[in-house]
């Protein structure tokens, strides 16, 4: 009878546990809009109903994926948007406005970085030229030469008496060497740590990675793209006696309005990161800015945990419905949703170019496992994959002549739902066609990508890898 009656308690226990897992799940997933892959939700309901008592606070640690309750955007009303005073308004900024995010603005001497070299002189003569603010957004520092040469000249700068600021990713900050981050601060710079695995798991924040990168020179100067601070992102490692050459990337520099839209960014991420009292909700009011002599315009495209919505991945997917001419994507990594997908397999049946440029081996094997479900469904459908020899970590996505978005996201379900991610747009056709020509030169030394059907153990290797493509 005893037995019977623990037996009874501990079922009654089990299923309260149970009932309040999946009430928080659902309550924290309606509130917040944590929209899921279907895989990830289905693996977060069977642990939460099989052993609730370590899933629930597990999800309370690393389950959520937005910070900003629905609806608290500062979004631009139908009506601005409708404003017969702005008949110029590129659609995909009309968009972006719409899910609260800055309105296009203007910028000049944009300077797209050729090759590694190009890059790490720019950046390094931002800091040189600096004369009141140096601000810095990073996933990763080497301690490596460029790492080195970036925290050396970072330290002086502040002994010089300048404001230095330094955000590194709290996870990304111990991938490989990790940098000398207590010089920096001896120094006077202001080093904070985004994302700390333990000084913030109790918010949900652990498995939410800061993986913009962006450097501001006085608010007016912005350096941004897909490099990390370290060699391989420049000039390539020196590892006894197999070298790996640099990889491919892509980053630019431009100054002007724009630049302290970039500015405006850092600014909330650092208050963010240090925990700084800020309001619930951050208001971007609309006021189109006059277009510089030459008419370019950019925007800001922040995307991420501290977005209602997924402002990069519906930008993407609303580009591939609307294309007319031309999709080109770069990128790393190719683990995309089904939606994604669907939206670039339906362009290329529609008689658009589409062109997906990635490495033959990138240097994450489980995400190349992953990608060829999606490039047999892709070619299949008429689409062009081409694979470069040597490593690309290059992130761009160009629809027509107008439209192109450059910055730190990887077409993954990771960047796309998971991480914090900056990209610029850029709408006018002589810049838009400037990143092009640089997508075609790098792909004129790739090959086509030839689909084979897998084999049984393959196909089964692929499905699994697949169901935790979210976390890739």
């Amino acid at each position: 009878m005893i037995n019977d009656l623990v037996s009874r308690h501990g079922i009654t226990l089990h299923g309260a546990a149970v009932v309040l897992g999946l009430l928080v799940y659902a309550a924290v997933s309606h509130t917040y809009r944590q929209r899921r892959h279907p895989s990830a939700s289905i693996a977060w309901l069977i642990a939460l109903i099989v052993v609730p008592y370590g899933a629930l606070p597990l999800y309370l640690m690393i389950g959520r994926r937005k910070f900003v309750r629905s609806g608290s955007s500062a979004a631009l009303p139908r009506a601005a948007l409708a404003n017969p005073s702005l008949p110029d308004m590129n659609a995909y900024a009309r968009l972006a406005a719409a899910m609260g995010l800055p309105p296009a603005a203007p910028f000049e001497r944009l300077a797209i970085h050729q090759d590694g070299a190009q890059a790490l002189q720019a950046l390094l003569d931002m800091i040189e030229h600096a004369r009141h603010s140096i601000d810095l957004c990073t996933f990763h520092i080497g301690r490596d030469a460029v790492g080195n040469a970036v925290v050396e000249r970072l330290a002086r700068r502040a002994r010089e008496g300048l404001k230095v600021r330094l955000m590194v990713d709290g996870i990304g900050v111990y991938l490989g060497a990790r940098p000398n981050l207590r010089r920096l601060a001896s120094a006077g710079v202001q080093v904070v740590l985004f994302v700390s695995p333990l000084g913030s798991a109790l918010r949900g924040r652990t498995n939410l990675r800061n993986h913009r990168k962006l450097v501001i020179a006085d608010g007016h100067w912005m350096w941004c793209g897909g490099r990390n601070l370290a060699a391989e992102y420049f000039m390539g490692v020196e590892l006894s006696r197999n070298p790996v050459p640099a990889w491919t990337d892509l980053s630019f520099d431009l100054r002007g309005p724009l630049a302290r839209q970039g500015q405006q960014q850092f600014d909330r991420d650092w208050r963010f990161a240090t925990q700084d009292p800020i309001p619930s909700s951050i208001t971007i009011p609309f006021a189109p800015q006059p277009p510089t002599t030459q008419g370019l315009t950019g925007q800001i495209i922040a995307s991420g945990p501290d977005q209602t919505d997924d402002t990069l991945y519906n930008l993407i997917v609303s580009g591939c419905f609307a294309a007319e001419q031309r999709i080109t994507a770069v990128t790393p990594y190719f683990v995309p949703d089904s939606t994604l997908l669907m939206a670039l397999t339906l362009a290329a049946r529609r008689g658009v170019d589409v062109d997906l440029v990635l490495p033959r081996h990138s240097n994450h094997r489980l995400a190349d496992i992953a990608r060829h479900v999606s490039l047999r469904e892709l070619t299949a459908a008429g689409g062009r994959v081409w694979l470069c020899p040597d490593m690309i970590h290059a992130k761009a996505v160009l629809i027509d002549g107008g439209f192109a978005l450059i910055g730190s996201a990887n077409l993954d379900e990771r960047s796309l739902f998971l991480n914090y991610e900056l990209m610029v747009a850029f709408y006018d056709p002589g810049v838009v066609q400037q990143f092009s020509d640089w997508v075609d030169l790098h792909r004129s030394t790739a090959t086509a990508y030839q689909p084979h059907p897998p084999g049984a153990v393959m196909e089964l290797v692929e499905g699994l890898v697949r169901w935790a493509a979210f976390q890739l």
